[in-house]
């Protein structure tokens, strides 16, 4: 068994390999070599994480010295061992998240085909690579075209170094707006409520929705006599994707591909994620890893798409993915009503109910074909469900049957 030290020699040994190689797998864009190539490297990464992890766990920062003289010429060198063995245990890691972006965007823009039948990237055999042919998914999550600039080596900071300054800068920007942790949302008031039962004052807490009547919803659980006041609001916070390496290798991979409008670019990639995903698929799919399944408060990188809208407000497109997840959720015991509509199909349909597009632009936005979408409208005026999702239904008349009995037909059936 080698020892620690021979196990990181190899670990890097490994990783610089795989910088040189990478290049040449992008040359051709073969996407089956580059399904093998990257499932391939992963699997042997994965196995050699274990083995670090196991043996350097999870260390602490290496101590400071203030004063040189309390410096231990022995204890330094043993820290800087152990830092250097958290360096590598790091770039692994982050190795390893570009290879799992790069795999769900494959993924998720492509089907592998054997003849007829389909295959899986799992499956897949260098044998059959001549054999295989990839096909364009009806719908496409992500960006492919970043791929080739994802740190599959780890080294996200010596790729950034190669780079001109305005590659340097956008990715200082795209990596602040990652990490921003969003305006604060009041969710609900914690409330103290003083009352009397039993000829005795009593006291309790509660938590409210903030659109609750207060004063309604008291009566009906404590009388008359009462008293509260708000002790404090619970507020929902938090960064948007709460995994380092993800955020590295995005902000290197966006800024690289398109200095100028690489944030633009991620923002709409995320922003078509969100609307044309169900919130279950989100849980299961790596595309992002540790990406907030739904967003409860504003962030500032899903406004830069939409600044040049006419009717564009701070908060424009975080205030659509708020409530496409509210609608959702809202949905989710109603899901037998719509059942032949596609997840995607159903996230333009929403988008369509909440937003000021049309369906052509709604179209656009998403990536998904006008006619399925317009399909998808219909079917969801016909259940009924516009009406009740939607406060301002107006825009839906328009897919509404014209001749009466269709009308009346209609009715009967959302009874």
């Amino acid at each position: 068994m080698p020892t620690t030290e021979e196990l990181i020699a190899r670990i890097n040994k490994i990783l610089d390999d795989i910088s040189i190689d990478i290049p040449g797998l992008f040359e051709n864009f073969d996407i089956p070599k580059i399904f093998f190539t990257l499932k391939t490297q992963m699997e042997s990464l994965r196995e050699l994480e274990e083995e670090l992890e196991r043996r350097v766990g999870e260390l602490g920062p290496t101590p400071i010295y203030k004063e040189k003289k309390s410096k231990d010429p022995h204890l330094s060198w043993i820290y800087r061992k152990r830092h250097y063995r958290v360096l590598t245990l790091e770039r692994l890691r982050s190795a390893i998240t570009a290879h799992k972006i790069a795999l769900a965007i494959l993924n998720s823009n492509y089907i592998l085909k054997k003849g007829k039948s389909e295959i899986t990237p799992e499956s897949l055999k260098k044998s059959d690579l001549g054999k295989v042919r990839a096909v364009e998914r009806d719908v496409r999550l992500g960006r492919v075209e970043i791929l080739p600039y994802l740190a599959y080596s780890g080294d996200v900071l010596k790729l950034l170094g190669q780079r001109g300054l305005e590659v340097r800068e956008s990715f200082k920007m795209i990596k602040g707006k990652l990490r921003e942790e969003g305006v604060v949302r009041k969710e609900r008031y914690r409330i103290e409520v003083e009352y009397w039962e039993d000829g005795k004052l009593k006291k309790e807490k509660l938590d409210l929705p903030v659109d609750t009547d207060i004063e309604g919803e008291l009566r009906k659980r404590f009388g008359k006599r009462f008293r509260w006041r708000i002790l404090t609001y619970i507020k929902t916070m938090g960064v948007l994707i709460n995994n380092h390496y993800t955020v590295d290798n995005l902000a290197l991979a966006y800024s690289t591909y398109d200095s100028k409008r690489g944030a633009e670019f991620l923002a709409l990639d995320l922003f078509r994620y969100y609307f044309l995903t169900s919130e279950k698929e989100r849980e299961t799919t790596s595309l992002y890893p540790g990406l907030r399944t739904c967003i409860d408060c504003q962030y500032s990188l899903f406004d830069i798409p939409f600044k040049k809208r006419s009717d564009f407000k701070v908060g424009f497109g975080s205030l659509l993915l708020i409530r496409k997840c509210e609608i959702e959720r809202m949905l989710s015991k109603r899901r037998s009503d719509i059942t032949r509509l596609p997840n995607y199909v159903l996230g333009g349909v929403i988008l369509y109910g909440i937003s000021p597009f049309n369906e052509e632009e709604v179209s656009e936005l998403l990536g998904i074909d006008v006619e399925e979408l317009k399909e998808g409208i219909k079917k969801f005026v016909v259940s009924g469900l516009h009406k009740v999702i939607f406060p301002e239904s107006e825009k839906f008349e328009k897919f509404m049957p014209k001749s009466e009995k269709a009308k009346k037909f209609l009715e009967l059936l959302q009874r």
